[in-house]
């Protein structure tokens, strides 16, 4: 290969990874408007509160069946035609919503909105995998703060579009965005990575689900973002009984600010420093961190206490995403699967458990009982590091 060639597949790859980095801003974005979106939605269609409550399961429901499909057939898959029909389906979901009659068009959207997102987000991460196999920590952190970035802004662009004309501004904006995307991931060269992934086969996949790295990976991939879910849900209404109304609505936009930074800081420092070894500072310091901010913190304490939260707990998936995909790097895409199955079960269920929680007492308690899957994930990762060190001892030639 000449060195022109060379040039080019660095282009191209580069390319690539812009393209991956802008569609996880989108969905960071379309993911975190649909809470000051339900309020306008509301009033568009005269909804009651239970068919509103049908968005989140909408869009979840699609994505999860379509990523464990994509993610455990990314070998056999092309990547570009792929993503790119994710990407072109996600525009037009996106669109559908924006021009929905009723709420029931609206709720059909969103299902093959997540349906589509599904595609991209099952090969965004196996694709980032081999086109950067040594520096994976590095690229999943970046990748995940791109998500973090999209996120701090989506409630402001529904703010905005309110503002200027509508909320349906909002996903005539995404819809665009998301076609712009698709046209320019149609127009690249296939990508040209450094590592292969493997096809998988039904002995490879009970292999892979008993390898300690994936087993460890998922469990403190539930407990961790579970405790994620609760707070994006149950956060504000917390902070509604603790402070004024206008430093109440933005708790949450604080909180995932703190994501930002830190998962810059995780992404430089994760594969120098170790994944494990990361991860367990980060969720030694969230256990008092919590303590402190649910049962001491007042005022604008609770806003400075939150955004640490967020710069800590920011760090849980893609550090431990990586720490198993590293494990298996061939078969990075099953692992995203895996990873995304486990963290979707634990942001729906833990919510879930604190809403009746909240039902026969109040949101302190709830916020407070996130101590116990926050404990877990520590006690996980406790075990996972121990059987690492095991396993590094008896590779060692000196053992």
């Amino acid at each position: 290969m000449t060195r022109s060639d060379d040039q080019a597949d660095e282009s191209n790859r580069r390319l690539w990874t812009l393209a991956i980095f802008a569609a996880m801003v989108l969905a960071g974005i379309a993911m975190m408007a649909r809470g000051p979106v339900i309020v306008e939605l509301g009033e568009a269609f005269d909804a009651p509160e239970w068919q509103l409550g049908l968005i989140a399961p909408a869009g979840t429901a699609g994505y999860l069946v379509v990523i464990a499909f994509v993610g455990f057939g990314a070998g056999h898959l092309d990547a570009q035609r792929f993503v790119t029909l994710g990407l072109v389906g996600s525009a037009l979901a996106l669109l559908a919503m924006g021009i929905a009659p009723v709420l029931a068009v609206f709720l059909l959207a969103v299902l093959i909105r997540g349906t589509m997102n599904g595609v991209v987000r099952g090969l965004n991460r196996p694709l980032l995998s081999h086109f950067y196999p040594d520096s994976r920590g590095r690229v999943y952190g970046y990748y995940d703060m791109a998500w973090a970035a999209g996120a701090v802004v989506g409630p402001l662009l529904v703010i905005a579009a309110v503002a200027l004309l509508d909320w349906r501004l909002t996903y005539y904006a995404l819809a665009a965005g998301m076609g712009a995307l698709a046209l320019l991931v149609w127009r690249l060269d296939a990508p040209a990575v450094e590592s292969s992934e493997e096809p998988i086969d039904r002995a490879d996949v009970a292999a892979l689900l008993r390898r300690p790295e994936v087993v460890g990976m998922a469990a403190a991939m539930f407990f961790g973002t579970g405790v994620e879910g609760g707070l994006f849900i149950w956060l504000p209404t917390y902070a509604n009984g603790e402070l004024p109304s206008h430093l109440a609505s933005i708790t949450l936009s604080v909180m995932i600010a703190g994501y930002v930074p830190a998962r810059f800081v995780y992404g430089r420092v994760a594969d120098r420093v170790g994944y494990l070894r990361l991860l367990l500072p980060i969720l030694v310091a969230l256990v008092p961190l919590f303590y402190v901010t649910f049962v001491y913190a007042e005022g604008l304490w609770i806003l400075a206490c939150v955004a640490a939260i967020g710069a800590g707990i920011g760090g849980i998936f893609p550090l431990l995403i990586s720490y198993a995909t590293e494990a298996v790097p061939h078969h990075s895409g099953p692992v995203t699967a895996i990873a995304a199955v486990s963290s979707s079960l634990g942001v729906g269920s833990v919510p879930a458990l604190m809403g009746v929680v909240i039902s026969g007492s109040d949101a302190t308690l709830a916020m407070q009982l996130l101590l116990v899957p926050l404990g877990l994930a520590l006690v996980v990762l406790v075990a996972a590091r121990v059987a690492e060190r095991r396993r590094e001892a008896a590779a060692s030639p000196d053992a």
